[in-house]
């Protein structure tokens, strides 16, 4: 009676795990879909009115629920305001809000997070955190300037931890058109780790 009782357990632990991970696959799948009918749709979509002649989709790599880290995020006190450097001579405001920690691969990785402080900021936007990364993937499939993750406040947990999931994690918008401006991402954000997740570098059809 143990065994059949320790084997219904068991087989129950593995039926609700994949039911989380089928459960987060759909949601990541839904996430690119949204972001695929951006981009076919002209008046949102970064592409040129040429590119989006022949735009097919964006090219994501396979979804990985192991690069969905929790991170200890360390609040930058007194934090002073910055001109973050971009592809342009636009220089918009931000502060290092903090720095987040984190472990892949067995590899702790630990990267500043920042906040964007122009008055003229859309109200939408005001819980929103940027991320910018390189890591070892960069100009290797992924876009060679790096990629972005937002992250929001609303998501920081009383314990001073917050989710990271980099199967969200997307190109600037110059990756697409360099009639953009994009901030350029800091030196110090530099992962050592490949983060084979999100999406992948943009090629022309």
């Amino acid at each position: 009676m143990k065994t059949l009782f320790a084997f219904f357990s068991l087989f129950l632990f593995i039926s609700c795990n994949n039911e989380s991970k089928d459960d987060y696959l759909k949601k990541i799948e839904d996430y690119q879909y949204e972001e695929n009918l951006k981009f076919h749709d002209e008046s949102k979509s970064p592409l040129t009115k040429e590119d989006l002649k022949t735009f097919k989709k964006l090219e994501f790599y396979p979804i990985d629920k192991k690069y969905r880290v929790l991170a200890k995020l360390e609040k930058t006190v007194d934090a002073p305001i910055f001109e973050m450097t971009t592809t342009t001579e636009r220089k918009p405001l931000y502060i290092k809000y903090g720095m987040v920690t984190f472990t892949i691969d067995g590899v702790e990785q630990q990267i500043p997070i920042y906040q964007n402080k122009d008055l003229d900021r859309d109200p939408q936007y005001i819980d929103y955190l940027f991320m910018p990364f390189t890591d070892k993937t960069s100009g290797e499939g992924s876009y060679g300037g790096g990629r972005y993750l937002d992250v929001l406040t609303t998501d920081e947990k009383p314990d001073g931890t917050i989710v990271l999931d980099f199967n969200k994690a997307y190109n600037p918008y110059c990756a697409y058109s360099d009639r953009y401006s994009c901030p350029l991402t800091p030196k110090e954000n530099t992962l050592t780790v490949s983060i084979p997740v999100g999406v992948k570098a943009y090629k022309k059809h």
